[in-house]
């Protein structure tokens, strides 16, 4: 399986663990709130929202456009960090993210620095 096969395969694992933990969402946020300028939209919208409402839609996108994808990700840090109190529950989507940051980066964010 390609690249572009197994981050398609994340994807949809991301938005499975969204859906599982009770997180996704059927209304959209304002678009004032999606265009926010902050990393992860933090001052906008909760960090399952943007993934949710801007990073999937925009993988969505550069695959179904055959784009190249980023080679430089790491959206597992911030989700470790978000969910930090309730790591366990939250364990699948944390994963999904790492594989995925592992996929197109080619290095695990989370690892510690040796």
């Amino acid at each position: 399986m390609d690249q572009r096969q197994r981050a398609a395969r994340l994807l949809e694992r991301i938005e499975a663990e969204l859906n599982c933990l009770g997180l996704w969402q059927t209304h959209y946020p304002s678009a004032q709130a999606l265009e926010s300028v902050e990393p992860f939209a933090m001052d906008t919208l909760d960090f399952h929202q943007w993934l949710q409402f801007i990073m999937l839609p925009r993988m969505w996108a550069m695959l179904d456009g055959e784009h190249p994808l980023p080679q430089n990700i790491a959206v597992s840090p911030m989700a470790t960090h978000v969910y930090r109190e309730e790591l366990e529950h939250h364990e699948g989507l944390i994963s999904s993210l790492r594989e995925f940051d592992i996929l197109l980066s080619g290095a695990d964010p989370l690892a510690e620095d040796v």
